[in-house]
């Protein structure tokens, strides 16, 4: 991210698509695992918590169709979140970077991210979280809608377009502020801090070592967030601080710690494929088109 090993500047477009394509993929890949979290998250652990286990008991009882509930409203959203993602922090650290080296402090580095996730969260990031929450939890209730668009224009229709897309940004914007703070920055910062050892930092096998590493950091930090998050984004309307007294009334601080095993399960995959993917697109763009 932001150069390559020799030093070369990443163009902001060619950054933006090769981020879309990690993005697809990520999101394509591990879909399931955040299916599993998202039901954890809304109706309990039922006495599980292994990731790979509620995921074959929801393929058994209502079909491996339903695991991908949701899933296209994910593809599409992490396709435009990690394009805008990989653009903003490409350009936002490198305003702080060493004109150099290009290299930044790993303090630069994670407020980057931070940046970055205010503008993600804003742009594309709550509106497609906000969707794909009302449609996994309406499968499993009301069965009302017959797909993204029709969940939007129905949910536009009786709670307004600003609580249709927009609901839950409080929390989302905070959780995308921590995320991908501590993803993009902590990931940034172990390239920097390998690549001044001297080391192989940009072969598929470290990308995915650096994005695995980057995703489980973050997913313990920024737990309550996505909880509290996929509480007010349900498909009937709640509000954030309601959902946060829920769930601490519920099952305590712990309770806000619900689904890590499921976002772990999913997470550090997750991480390992978007970089190591994110990285390789570069690779055959730069190719591509020098």
């Amino acid at each position: 991210m932001v150069a390559d090993p020799t030093g070369k500047k990443t163009p902001p477009l060619m950054a933006m698509a090769a981020g879309g394509i990690a993005g697809g993929v990520e999101a394509a890949c591990t879909y399931p695992f955040e299916f599993a979290k998202t039901r954890v998250q809304l109706y309990g652990h039922e006495g599980v918590r292994n990731p790979f286990y509620v995921v074959a008991k929801v393929a058994r009882e209502e079909g491996p169709r339903a695991l991908y509930k949701g899933c296209s409203t994910m593809i599409v959203g992490s396709v435009g979140k990690d394009a805008v993602r990989f653009l903003a922090f490409d350009l936002i650290r490198g305003l702080f970077e060493d004109p150099a080296t290009h290299r930044s402090s790993t303090a630069q580095s994670i407020g980057s991210g931070m940046l970055t996730g205010a503008v993600a969260s804003t742009v594309v990031v709550t509106p497609s979280e906000r969707i794909k929450t009302a449609l996994i939890d309406d499968a499993r209730t009301e069965r009302r809608f017959r797909g993204p668009l029709h969940c939007v224009a129905l949910l536009r229709r009786e709670q307004g377009l600003r609580r249709a897309l927009y609901r839950g940004y409080v929390t989302t914007t905070l959780k995308q502020v921590g995320t991908t703070g501590f993803r993009l920055g902590s990931y940034a910062a172990l390239k920097d801090w390998e690549r001044a050892r001297g080391w192989a930092a940009d072969g598929a096998a470290a990308s995915f070592a650096n994005g695995a590493l980057a995703g489980t950091l973050t997913t313990l930090a920024t737990q309550p967030f996505d909880t509290v998050k996929t509480k007010a984004q349900q498909a009937r309307a709640v509000g954030t601080l309601e959902c946060a007294r829920a769930v601490l009334a519920q099952d305590g601080v712990a309770g806000f710690w619900r689904g890590t095993v499921m976002r772990l399960g999913r997470t550090v995959l997750a991480g390992g494929i978007l970089f190591t993917a994110n990285e390789q697109a570069l690779k055959v763009l730069r190719a591509v088109f020098g």
